[in-house]
């Protein structure tokens, strides 16, 4: 058994890869799924299809590894956070569609939080705000409009799990369910310094405590894959929502060590160590990872559009046809019309938390296109990020000269010059960029005896680019005040 197979379930596709016993890549599935939009503002999953792309890549990155699943020591698996299902204990049937994390529809409620006074009783147990982004209210809503639901919740006749929690009762034959601690963080109800639910969060939710899994460290026994799936059961082993799971494999161990993911959305985290630091800045506190009963804390920001924002360019405006055609546009643009895209099309997360201001572009003239678009998207992900480590310089002084950087967007070499130049820090990206799916691999192989320890594991960060900063400060400072004026007239009040 000399495998790992990383489960990647991600905001728009599901991928399957199977590393080998150095932890590189040996195969690689990945199938996108449909996504829904009930209402402007809502988004939502059909968990069947969460379920069916996870099964169907974790066979077919089994098949092109050429292994069988009596060559896999473990199952890790990493998931897009937040996102709430909830589901009938006896049929193992969803009794609604999963609400994302992205998903706004609860802002009203979270209004009535903070009106009350309630916020801040959730930000001193969970490290959170009251946001439409976590998944207490979307429980809260869907035990309040299904027919039914709260009934059967109170009886002990459904379950809620985040994403890595509703795949483990399906992998298992609903024999567990479980959930780590990164993700249990994640869902406004946990109380990351005494690591259990809270009841008063869960009373005022009018939640019931029965229907939330068991919450183990991120490398733990989380159960056994059933046979009939893969050929042989297979233990799953390692668990970490994607961000925390990419701070891993970043191997961020050490506080003050910082990594960020451009991702659907982007996220940076910022390992604090044994002290859950409260923002002042309204970043999040939250936890990096759990190993032998101990939490790691993490400051945390979270952007919720940017690699979506050339989804957006590709499949809304039917600008590009690839997200490659981005990179060579924004190189052709036109200096001379500077175009700020400020992509809230859910609303802006952090360091602004506005639920209800939409996206907007400023600086339209009659020569603006696709080039100056692309430049203006690209950008966007850059000034975002600014926002991100200014908060946190602000909270916590040992914030690192560096940033790590992985996902899909590190990838375009000058999206990240341009990230550099704009923060004025070096920006590190690694060999391997499949680091969400690392991680969660290395938490599952290092359980199972088959990988190094967190120090040998460090030893194998291999950089690959380091992007410089090369921006004149008078630029940069002039390009982020626009892009600072253009947020302004972006929110909501």
């Amino acid at each position: 058994m000399t495998h790992i197979l990383a489960i990647d379930q991600g905001t728009t596709s599901s991928r399957a890869i199977v590393f080998d016993d150095k932890m590189q890549i040996k195969a690689t599935a990945q199938e996108e799924f449909p996504q829904h939009f009930p209402a402007s503002g809502w988004v939502e999953h059909d968990p069947s299809d969460i379920w069916s792309t996870t099964a169907g890549t974790c066979r077919a990155a089994i098949e092109k590894a050429g292994i069988r699943a009596a060559d896999i020591a473990a199952i890790g698996i990493t998931n897009q956070r937040e996102t709430t299902v909830i589901w009938d204990r006896e049929t193992g049937q969803p009794i609604h569609n999963a609400i994302v994390w992205q998903d706004r529809r609860t802002a009203r409620f979270c209004e009535d939080l903070r009106a009350e006074g309630f916020e801040a009783e959730i930000t001193k147990r969970t490290g959170l705000l009251a946001d439409p982004y976590f998944s207490g209210t979307k429980v809260r809503y869907i035990l309040q409009t299904v027919d039914g639901a709260l009934d059967k919740a109170k009886a002990g006749k459904l379950a809620f799990g985040t994403v890595d929690s509703f795949l483990i009762w399906k992998l298992t034959g609903g024999s567990r369910h479980v959930t780590d601690a990164t993700n249990a963080a994640r869902t406004m109800l946990y109380n990351i310094h005494d690591g259990q639910w809270d009841q008063t969060i869960c009373d005022r939710f009018d939640i019931p405590m029965s229907m939330l899994p068991e919450v183990q460290d991120c490398a733990a026994e989380f159960g056994m894959a059933r046979a009939d799936l893969f050929g042989k059961e297979i233990p799953i082993l390692g668990v970490a929502g994607d961000q925390q799971a990419a701070t891993i494999g970043q191997a961020c161990f050490e506080p003050g060590m910082m990594k960020s993911t451009y991702g659907t959305g982007c996220f940076a985290l910022l390992n604090t160590g044994d002290t859950a630091v409260t923002s002042e800045n309204r970043l999040l506190t939250t936890i990096a990872y759990q190993l032998n009963g101990k939490p790691t804390y993490a400051l945390e920001g979270s952007i919720f559009i940017a690699g979506a924002v050339v989804q957006w360019l590709r499949d809304g405006l039917k600008m590009i046809r690839e997200a490659s055609e981005t990179q060579p546009l924004a190189e052709a643009a036109d200096t001379g019309q500077p175009l700020y895209l400020v992509p809230a099309f859910t609303g802006l997360g952090a360091p602004y938390w506005d639920a209800d201001c939409r996206g907007a572009i400023f600086g339209l003239t009659r020569g603006s296109g696709p080039a100056e678009f692309a430049r203006a998207a690209l950008e966007s992900v850059g000034y975002q990020t600014r926002d991100l480590l200014e908060a946190m310089t602000a909270d916590w002084s040992g914030t690192a000269a560096t940033l790590r950087v992985d996902g899909g967007m590190s990838a375009s070499d000058w999206t990240m010059q341009f990230l550099a130049d704009i923060i004025g820090a070096p920006v590190d990206r690694p060999k391997v960029l499949e680091t969400t799916a690392l991680g969660a691999a290395w938490l599952a192989g290092m359980k199972a005896g088959l990988y190094p320890d967190q120090k040998g594991f460090s030893d194998t960060w291999a950089l690959d680019r380091r992007f410089e900063a090369a921006m004149d400060e008078d630029t940069r400072y002039a390009k982020y005040a626009g892009w600072k004026d253009a947020v302004r007239r972006t929110l909501s009040s």
